[in-house]
């Protein structure tokens, strides 16, 4: 038990704990997201509508849009999220999760950069879709753009970004 305890003190773990170290950096990125995104979304570009999910749960007053704003906006406002959360992720899997060295830094980075944007260009896509044609609320879009990037990410920085 000491041991399996001392694998999440460090960086060097076995495939387990490496998975539940990745998944808890997943959620603090993962949150950093949903605050950026929320955040930017309520007071900055305004994309939702009184009848979001989390509109109503937070009690927020929000900025009326057309609902061609709110797609639009929802591919902006994903996009600024996506660098801040991205890049604590980043830094997050290099001081504790992965070992890096595979390639130099700059190269790892934007091989991180990359990855995560293929998988956030398909989810962001199928959010916008969502929201255009579909009028689901911004908070179902997000969770489907959520969904679509979580299932790519960790193959490509276990197998292609990192050492494993």
């Amino acid at each position: 038990m000491h041991d399996l305890l001392q694998q999440f003190f460090q960086r060097d773990a076995g495939p387990l704990v490496q998975f539940i170290k990745y998944a808890l950096v997943g959620g603090v990125a993962t949150a950093v997201d949903i605050f950026v995104f929320y955040l930017f979304a309520w007071k900055f570009i305004p994309a939702l509508r009184e009848t979001d999910p989390v509109v109503r749960f937070l009690k927020l007053t929000v900025t009326p849009v057309t609902e061609q704003q709110r797609s639009n906006r929802f591919i902006i406002i994903t996009a600024i999220a996506f660098l801040v959360s991205n890049f604590v992720c980043y830094l997050l899997n290099v001081w504790w999760v992965f070992e890096p060295g595979r390639h130099v830094w700059y190269v790892e980075m934007g091989l991180f950069y990359i990855g995560s944007g293929i998988s956030i260009v398909l989810g962001t896509a199928t959010g916008w879709v969502m929201i255009k044609y579909f009028h689901t609320s911004t908070t179902a879009s997000y969770l489907a753009k959520m969904i679509a990037s979580l299932l790519i990410n960790y193959a490509t920085r276990k197998f292609i970004i990192f050492k494993g």
